[in-house]
């Protein structure tokens, strides 16, 4: 067994501006730092190391619960860190741990290089708003930034469902209900049926899972709610494909209907590491959902929504190859990176070569 605690490895995970720790059997733990993987040096740990770690960290009831599902994810608040996001999961049979080191305070928009039209999605009356991109590129910083601004300015009821709470808010102009699934709810679509019953102006769904959290989730924003979720969805047409793939068929027409109805925006983000290594930048796809592309998603013509993207410069929208673009001409990130991560290499290739 190794010497390792994990007040001692939260802590020099804090000091080294971590943004993941990933504690492994046969490793020494491992940081995520400017989204490069690092290891510390010193013993690796051990199945007795890793199984002492969690109980560190876990209460009986997390505990009981990872070994019956094996699996479990919660936060928790430590002392000189803030707030964590665990997740424990088995490997070969060892208890392993993926924790996230969660923002501990809200930083305004420019300071994340989100664009300024996340601010006029927050007034919108109802309606959903969709944030995507893959795991680990800021979507719940992006929700906790929405609410926070709601909260700045509006006399609003917001309900937050989460699987676990990353960012605590506290009350100022609206009343925020935070609620945890596991914790508070047994469910993402229990908790969102129960909240419909809770007079509120906003709902907002860490993660739309199910077919039954997506089909409450637009009949809320159909009914006068504004909703904010996220999906795992790297870009708009996907986004649109996903939410209309999880309905049987025959249920399709009228969630195709009910999507383009209620549908007002969807940002796609990507987290890229800088040119120069001081960190990474955020890049986004954002559409705005007007007549035009409303029409497109009813009669399911998505792929046409890209031109609507491209030419939407003017009224805030963009691709996310013009995100790459933008980037790669202030000199944030390099031309590989571009190009890495294009939807349509040829886009950059012909406008960013001889930069």
């Amino acid at each position: 067994m190794t010497n390792w605690t994990i007040d001692q490895i939260f802590k020099s995970a804090k000091k080294s501006a971590a943004s993941d720790i990933h504690l492994v059997r046969g490793l020494a733990p491992i940081f995520r730092i400017n989204g490069d993987l690092r290891q510390l040096g010193g013993a690796p740990l051990e199945r007795e190391d890793l199984l002492r770690l969690l109980h560190e960290v876990a209460t009986k009831n997390q505990i009981a619960s990872f070994e019956k599902k094996k699996a479990v994810c919660f936060s928790r608040y430590w002392d000189e860190v803030g707030r964590l996001r665990i997740t424990g999961y088995l490997h070969a049979l060892c208890p392993e741990m993926a924790i996230r080191i969660c923002e501990s305070a809200i930083r305004p928009l420019s300071e994340l290089g989100l664009p300024d039209v996340l601010q006029d999605f927050t007034r919108l009356h109802d309606g959903l708003v969709l944030i995507t991109g893959p795991t680990g590129v800021g979507k719940t910083t992006t929700l906790n930034v929405m609410v926070d601004l709601i909260n700045q300015e509006q006399r609003k009821k917001i309900i937050m469902i989460e699987d676990p709470v990353e960012f605590v808010h506290r009350n100022s102009r609206s009343i925020i209900v935070q609620q945890e699934v596991m914790t508070d709810t047994p469910s993402f679509h229990e908790a969102l049926t129960n909240s419909l019953r809770q007079d509120p102006d906003v709902i907002v769904i860490g993660e739309m899972r199910s077919l039954e959290t997506i089909s409450t989730a637009l009949t809320a924003a159909e009914t006068g709610h504004l909703v904010f979720a996220t999906l795992h969805t790297p870009d708009t047409v996907q986004t649109i494909q996903r939410v209309q793939s999880v309905f049987p068929s025959e249920q399709q027409n009228l969630v195709n209907i009910q999507l383009s109805n209620s549908i007002q925006a969807i940002v796609s983000q990507l987290l890229l590491p800088k040119a120069d290594g001081s960190g990474r930048v955020v890049a986004t796809e954002v559409c705005i959902c007007n007549y035009a592309i409303r029409n497109k998603i009813r009669e399911r013509n998505l792929h046409a929504i890209y031109n609507d993207l491209q030419g939407g410069r003017s009224t805030k929208m963009n691709t996310m190859d013009m995100s790459l673009l933008d980037l790669y001409e202030q000199g944030i990130i390099t031309y590989e990176t571009a190009i890495t991560h294009a939807r349509d290499k040829k886009f950059i290739q012909l406008r960013g070569r001889d930069l």
